[in-house]
């Protein structure tokens, strides 16, 4: 089901009705501060596993998810100081961060590295999204069968209707990337992909 919320002043009851569907462990769309996101509760294998199907990878494929905030993002990754200092600046923003994980993060999400992906958007439905639900949610961009991310929600009504539960419609969004930053050495950042997510911040 498609409910239309407004980017900017989130409806809701079309929250609830997400919410409902992550907590049954289905597959939800919501609109970030890039692209349309694929989600579900990162507690679910079962759902985060439909998820993986959904996008053609493989169970190794490395996932990222969303938190609420900076201090959720420590429950899930170990975070140094010159780290935490550049994550203030950075958040809530277009950015992956990937960082050491902590024993909280579900194997399903965790690279062969121990390193996992974590992002806090700056969109105000999907962070009404992940207040209301109380943890984080997967985060992976609605891709088309070609690969391409989809940013009209009446497409992806379309393409993957039977697939995903609730699609939250906040509009056509910008066919944009997050920008994603290896932390694993706190004293060089890194970046692997250069996205909406402003450079100079990393090395402010």
């Amino acid at each position: 089901m498609i409910y239309e919320t407004h980017p900017d002043n989130p409806n809701p009851r079309a929250i609830q009705k997400a919410i409902s569907a992550l907590e049954r462990g289905d597959l939800i769309a919501y609109a970030t501060d890039t692209v349309y996101g694929l989600g579900c509760d990162i507690h679910s294998k079962s759902a985060m596993e439909k998820a993986l199907t959904l996008k053609g990878y493989s169970k190794y494929h490395a996932l990222s998810f969303l938190c609420a905030d900076l201090s959720d993002i420590s429950n899930f990754a170990k975070v140094d100081t010159p780290v935490y200092k550049m994550l203030r600046r950075c958040v809530p923003g277009a950015y992956t961060f990937v960082l050491p994980a902590t024993r909280e993060v579900p194997k399903l999400l965790l690279t062969k590295q121990k390193t996992v992906g974590l992002r806090v958007p700056d969109h105000p439905v999907c962070r009404e999204l992940l207040k209301a639900f109380g943890r984080p949610i997967l985060s992976t961009s609605v891709t088309g069968r070609d690969g391409e991310p989809i940013v009209d929600p009446l497409d992806i009504q379309e393409v993957w209707g039977d697939a995903i539960a609730v699609i939250l419609d906040s509009g056509i969004l910008e066919r944009a990337t997050s920008t994603v930053v290896d932390c694993t050495d706190p004293a060089e950042p890194a970046i692997l992909r250069e996205g909406k997510g402003a450079i100079e911040l990393i090395y402010y």
